[in-house]
């Protein structure tokens, strides 16, 4: 076996759904050794998508890692989901990742489903390279695909070799660099075979378009090819190592995964070009490396048994079981392999592996130094609210939905303080439905889910003065209070207020309070059944009794008195009103402002978005009771890609049909 030329090195499959990562994943594993047959992700048989979730759906459901040795260099493979909705789950492995390998399909009409992986990339500035799989099917074309891929990149997507054909189907390849070519065999090593005439002149052009683009970020090369003079293999590779390692150009290959088609080749490019780990490390802002190991954690774990596990990227010194660090003592060192984790006593610079039992480390923390920024998570997009069944321990329900937020940081769970529930925010619906599947698989929990309330309140339109009086005598010291209110609407947003306008002691100063207390008691629930904002209550007269008065009769009676008389004041249902601000290729504008109008949406207009080519951001007011599903309807209408953000803005009146729906429903 050839010697290792290199520290581990990590690289990161991620692409859109159905393009093939995990298949690849195992195509890698197999032409490096690590495994010896090669899974099948409809058998259940691969390395990665080994949990329940992702065996139940035949899809990766979260983040996998893989380890093996190419060619006496250690790897470790860390394969992404490729749905939209668990994207989070690749930005922690970009992290961390010397490169990321793009998978996806040989169809220019899906090449917008790649394009938020591409700008991820772009955005955090990690090297990458594309691979277009699927190209025993027939009808792929390279150069269409790429022509479209190009659209959705900040850099040159650049050919490393064209394709042979035989009777319209691909049967090998061409490498641009050696001009080799290669026939494939499935399931086997390419053979080396004579350059075809047929594809002599395409490769010529084709090899002058790489050797220009990469003359772009090398004014020595840019020379040589002014004066005909045809640059050196060696020359060529280390061109296409350093503009990797600076994510100046995106390197594409292609072939088949199902029929390792290709992939091997792959492997030779991500051995010889793939950046080191101190490369890595010094783009991230790491520092070099001192008398304590530093590493990363990207991803938390809770594996059953073995308990809480951080998967963590080694960047300097040598890591080892039982260090300590402020987050605490690591307790178990593990390599993992999928669902298998193996102890080991130590992990050099470049190894990730799973640390055992390290309580207060979190995802994004830093172990051995002060860390650089770790992206936001993702901002939540679809809500459900949740309880157990029966009357089991809710307490046991928000300890197990805390450790899936801490594995899953696009994951959020809030008390509504408005609607008393527990909403669960996700990236959609089959996002909160695998952490339903979760609570209920891994963690034994009986649980409900529904749709959320909306959080209506409502107000008045007119102002009217009250009295009330509660009294009560039951033998010794009754109970007694009276007290004349008066109640008027105020202004949007302005909330509550409470003034005193007693003179002469009519309501002694000691009582007050109470009142104040009674009403605010009673504005949680108003006639319609809301709470009630933007009004004044006055406290105007009252009477007290030396004896039967107290705290307790004086709340009461301004309890009654605003009881009699908010159905006097007009009482209006108001409903929030929330500014979204909806993202799509421009492509699709029209689409996005329909689906807003179809649910009583206001445009307010809509621009090209910032450095995103080609996309527009649609700004608009739309009510909270049409923001459930907005991105599901979204997302149909935008080959999957579209997006929102979204802040409270204001309340606004509803009347009606629809608001005396809403009214009957809360009275049921």
């Amino acid at each position: 076996m050839t010697k290792s030329k290199s520290t581990p090195r990590c690289v990161a499959l991620i692409g859109p759904y159905l393009s093939g990562k995990t298949t690849l994943l195992e195509s890698l594993l197999v032409a490096a050794g690590a495994v010896h047959r090669k899974g099948i992700v409809r058998d259940g048989s691969t390395v990665g998508d080994g949990a329940p979730e992702a065996r139940g759906r035949q899809m990766s459901t979260e983040l996998n890692a893989a380890h093996c040795d190419y060619l006496g260099d250690p790897w470790t493979i860390l394969d992404c989901p490729g749905s939209v909705e668990l994207l989070q789950e690749s930005l922690g492995a970009l992290m961390v990742a010397d490169a990321a390998i793009v998978v996806c399909e040989a169809d220019p009409a899906k090449a917008l489903t790649v394009g938020p992986a591409l700008r991820m990339l772009d955005e955090y500035d990690v090297p990458h390279m594309l691979f277009i799989n699927k190209m025993d099917q027939e009808g792929g074309s390279v150069k269409a695909t790429l022509e479209a891929l190009q659209e959705h990149s900040r850099h040159p997507l650049v050919l490393r070799e064209i394709p042979i054909r035989e009777g319209g189907a691909v049967t090998g390849h061409v490498d641009l660099v050696s001009e080799r070519a290669f026939k494939w065999r499935d399931h086997q090593a390419s053979e080396l075979v004579e350059l075809p005439e047929s594809v002599l002149e395409t490769e010529l052009g084709a090899r002058e378009e790489m050797l220009e683009a990469l003359a772009d970020f090398d004014d020595a090369l840019l020379e040589e090819l002014l004066e005909n003079v045809t640059p050196s293999t060696e020359e060529v590779y280390d061109n296409l190592s350093r503009d990797l390692a600076h994510d100046d150009i995106v390197p594409v290959f292609f072939g088949s995964a199902e029929h390792d088609n290709g992939v091997r080749r792959l492997w030779k490019a991500l051995r010889h070009e793939t950046p080191e780990v101190s490369t890595t490390a010094a783009r991230l802002g790491v520092p070099e490396g001192g008398a304590i190991a530093t590493a990363q954690v990207f991803k938390t774990m809770h594996a059953g048994h073995m308990g809480k596990l951080s998967l963590a990227r080694v960047w300097s010194s040598e890591l080892k079981d039982g260090q300590e660090y402020p987050q605490g003592r690591i307790s178990g060192l593990y390599r993992v392999m999928g669902q298998k984790f193996d102890k080991v006593a130590a992990a050099a610079a470049g190894e990730i592996v799973a640390l055992g039992r390290l309580d207060g480390a979190h995802t994004g923390d830093t172990l051995g130094y002060d860390g650089a920024a770790w992206p936001d998570p993702l901002a939540p997009l679809y809500s459900m609210a949740i309880e157990m069944q029966g009357r089991a321990d809710e307490v046991k329900l928000t300890g197990a939905v805390h450790k899936l937020c801490e594995e899953d940081p696009s994951l959020k769970l809030e008390h509504d303080p408005v609607t008393g529930e527990l909403v669960l925010w996700g990236q959609g619906e089959m996002h909160l439905r695998i952490a339903m599947d979760k609570l209920t698989g891994r963690h034994g929990l009986a649980v409900n889910a529904k749709r959320p309330q909306v959080p209506y309140k409502e107000t008045i339109r007119k102002s009217t003065t009250r009295r009330a009086r509660h009294k009560k005598q039951s033998g010794g010291h009754g109970e007694f209070g009276d007290v004349e209110i008066v109640i008027k609407p105020l202004e949007r947003g302005v909330g509550f207020q409470f003034e005193d306008a007693i003179h002469g002691g009519a309501v002694p100063r000691q009582y007050i309070p109470a009142v104040e207390a009674g009403v605010k008691e009673y504005l949680s629930r108003g006639p319609l059944g809301f709470p009630v904002v933007d009004i004044q209550v006055t406290l105007t007269d009252g009477q007290h009794h030396a004896v039967d008065s107290s705290d307790f009769a004086f709340k009461k009676a301004a309890q009654l008195a605003m009881r009699e008389a908010m159905p006097d004041c007009q009482p209006v249902l108001l409903e929030p009103i929330c500014e979204v601000k909806v993202s799509v290729p421009n492509a699709f504008t029209s689409n996005a402002q329909r689906v807003i109008s179809s649910r009583r949406g206001q445009i307010l207009g809509f621009q090209p978005r910032d450095n995103w080519h080609g996309w527009d951001e649609v700004t608009a007011h739309l009510p909270a009771s049409e923001m459930h599903d907005l991105i599901i309807d979204l997302r149909s209408q935008t080959l999957g890609v579209g997006t929102f953000g979204f802040r409270y803005d204001h309340l606004q009146e509803l009347t009606g049909k629809q608001a005396d729906d809403v009214v009957a429903s809360r009275s049921e």
